[in-house]
């Protein structure tokens, strides 16, 4: 049992999933318990010397923590909770005095090579997705003519990991002078410390002022976006030089940081041989896999228990991705009361502003519902010179019908076009036509479509149980499902059939033999939009029908599934379906689907787990309904397949108008007022 003397330790959220083994709060002015056998400390801040102390007069072994290397979306120094920690039973990872159990972890190269793989696709994914040790910097955007430069990283005043790393404030004057005389050509660039930037701290160049040679650079910016413009990279020991390391960046080390020694480093150090000598060479990879998959110690930032640094890393850019692409201040004019309610948590983040008003003329973007908000809106956003934005619905909607006004979990906020306008591009066509997957995502695709179809989640999640007929029995089964038919995806992506009717005829005549089940949408089942196939007709071209079906088990039971541009031809793929699309929808023109037509942007040949990820796990946001915080489509997922399934409430002769406006009054209040 760890025996914890800090309260600053103690108060660390879900300490427990972070340390190994049960943990007690102890006090100086009491006798230690005889089942605690080590004593935990933070570092070597100066407040660990009394525990030290209490710990060597008990004879029991010290036990250090320290922040880890993937620590949290913000700052330390303001209150953000880390999400990883390290526990080191020899020394810690910054004192190059002595060894450590991550230098023996780095050492262990057996232990190290299984770890291999995991280790190369993290790496890949920390550089790909901008990520660092803190996460709260947007990207460095990098000037029309940017120079040649170098960077030099400064550190806070008095940092354990300067004096432990065998360096003092001369090393930074010694690096500083180094640069300007190694590079004549090239700009310093020396960057603030994000802890100075916020005005927590103070650094080691507080008093450099900028010159013809010497940028002070002072925005908080990313690490991996500002290195890919750096030629090189100087420290002292900031943990920014291992990050310059994946980076693939030459780095120059003025103290005796983690991972210097290795052969990985240019070590400027006078004791540079020594640590070499104990060190011995390592691979990038092994030093990746000690520190970061073996070393740290990670909790999951929403459940609070053990976790991986893949979870932690999914999530980080999940946050940051939703933060970084709502910047600014965002207008989002002519919405009822019931699109403002619902879009509110889906836009506004810390660091942006959001404005409802009917005029905001500081805007940086207007946001617009759909293509209808586009052609209302587009002439304003024009005359503002700013770019206007589109909001629809997402894919993994609610358990219920959004037109009976339920919320959904999600909703798609796209830059470009919007996903059902097969006329020109979108985000998501574009994220599928540049589509390419690395196994972890592959894996994270094959498992959310898995879990789909496992717990039979679809876009609205309502219906009754469906059985096929039995005179069914013997023929191939197609199923075409009705659409609303003033909807915008058939305005825009549908072209030689474009109403239910003649597509439920057009199936007929190419498939007189097969077994049709004609299913509805459920709006027009309630009597909420247009698009009512007659009685006569439905006799004419279908075998049956499917009224108040749960639309997953139909497509289930069908062998083929016929649409213009519906959904549910994408949920039908995920089924294993064959998917014949007489329209564009976005799932259609990747070589997955039998196409009527054709679309020449769309060129590439895509897998399933391609289209899954892009469109489930890319394009979307979600949003928790009771944190109001992003989350990852597999929670949104798990959420609506232990919800309560939505009720048709369809009866013979359709539900009466007043009853529907009041059910909508209700869901209204329920989601503005709580």
């Amino acid at each position: 049992m760890l025996g914890i003397y800090s309260g600053g330790i103690w108060r660390i959220p879900y300490l427990g999933s972070l340390l190994p083994g049960e943990c007690v709060r102890l006090s100086p002015f009491k006798a230690i318990p005889e089942q605690v056998n080590a004593i935990a400390v933070w570092g070597h801040r100066p407040s660990a010397q009394k525990p030290v102390a209490l710990a060597e007069a008990a004879g029991l072994p010290v036990i250090r923590l320290e922040d880890g290397f993937i620590r949290s979306l913000g700052l330390g120094v303001q209150d953000c909770p880390p999400l990883s920690i390290v526990v080191d039973h020899l020394g810690i990872y910054y004192d190059a005095s002595a060894p450590s159990t991550l230098e023996q972890l780095v050492q262990d190269r057996a232990g190290n090579q299984s770890l291999a793989g995991e280790a190369e696709a993290m790496m890949h994914a920390i550089v790909d997705n901008d990520l660092s040790k803190y996460n709260q910097a947007p990207p460095f955007v990098a000037p029309d003519n940017m120079p040649e430069a170098v960077l030099l990283i400064d550190q806070t005043f008095g940092d354990m990991s300067v004096t432990k790393g065998n360096a003092s404030p001369e090393s930074f004057q010694l690096m500083l002078e180094t640069a300007k005389q190694e590079n004549p050509n090239a700009e310093i660039w020396v960057k603030v410390h994000p802890d100075v930037l916020c005005g927590k701290k103070s650094g080691y160049f507080a008093h450099l002022k900028s010159d013809s040679r010497v940028r002070l650079f002072a925005e908080d910016v990313s690490p991996q976006s500002l290195l890919r413009h750096m030629q090189k990279v100087y420290v002292v020991t900031s943990q920014y030089g291992f990050e310059a390391l994946l980076a693939g960046k030459p780095v120059i080390c003025f103290g005796q940081p983690w991972y210097a020694g290795w052969g990985l480093t240019d070590d400027r150090h006078p004791k540079a041989s020594e640590l070499a000598a104990r060190r011995q060479p390592a691979t990038l990879n092994d030093l990746f896999t000690a520190a970061y998959l073996r070393y740290c110690r990670y909790r999951h930032p929403v459940s609070g228990q053990s976790t991986t640094l893949a979870s932690v890393v999914d999530w980080l850019v999940l946050q940051r991705q939703h933060s970084l692409t709502r910047r600014g201040m965002l207008w989002v004019p002519g919405l009822s009361l019931w699109k403002t309610a619902i879009l509110k948590p889906f836009l506004k983040t810390t660091e942006n502003q959001v404005r409802f008003a009917k005029r905001c003329p500081q805007a940086s973007a207007l946001i617009a519902w759909g293509t209808r908000g586009e052609a209302k809106w587009q002439a304003q956003a024009d005359a503002q010179h700013i770019p206007l934005w589109r909001m629809e619905d997402g894919f993994i909607r609610s358990s219920g019908l959004g037109s009976d006004l339920l919320a959904p979990l999600s909703l798609v906020l796209d830059k470009t076009g919007i996903y059902y306008d097969a006329s020109r591009p979108s985000d998501l066509e574009n994220l599928l036509n540049t589509s390419s997957l690395n196994e972890h995502q592959r894996e994270r695709a094959q498992a959310l479509q898995q879990q789909l179809v496992r717990n039979k989640v679809s876009k609205y999640n309502l219906g009754l149980d469906w059985h096929l007929p039995p005179e069914a029995t013997g023929s191939k089964v197609i199923l075409v499902p009705g659409q609303v038919e003033d909807d915008a995806s058939i305005k825009t992506g549908a072209l030689s059939v474009n109403t239910n009717r003649d597509l439920l005829r057009t199936v007929r005549e190419r498939n007189p033999d097969a077994f049709i089940v004609f299913k509805p949408h459920p709006d027009v089942l309630v009597g909420n939009r247009e698009g009512h196939v007659a009685a006569e007709d439905v006799a004419r071209w279908a075998d049956c029908q499917a009224l108040d079906a749960d639309i997953i088990q139909c497509i289930q039971h069908a062998d083929e599934l016929h649409t213009m541009t519906s959904l549910s031809g994408f949920e039908a793929l995920m089924h294993g379906k064959r998917v014949f699309c007489y329209g564009m929808p976005f799932y259609a023109g990747w070589g997955l689907t039998q196409d009527e037509h054709h679309i020449s942007r769309r060129a590439r040949q895509l897998s399933l787990e391609d289209l899954v990820w892009q469109t489930l796990i890319a394009y979307p946001t979600y949003i928790h309904p009771q944190r109001l915080e992003p989350m990852l489509a597999e929670e949104a997922a798990l959420w609506l397949s232990a919800a309560p399934r939505g009720a048709m409430k369809i009866t013979k002769k359709n539900i009466g108008r007043l009853a529907r406006q009041y059910r909508k009054l209700l869901m209204f209040y329920k989601v503005r007022f709580g």
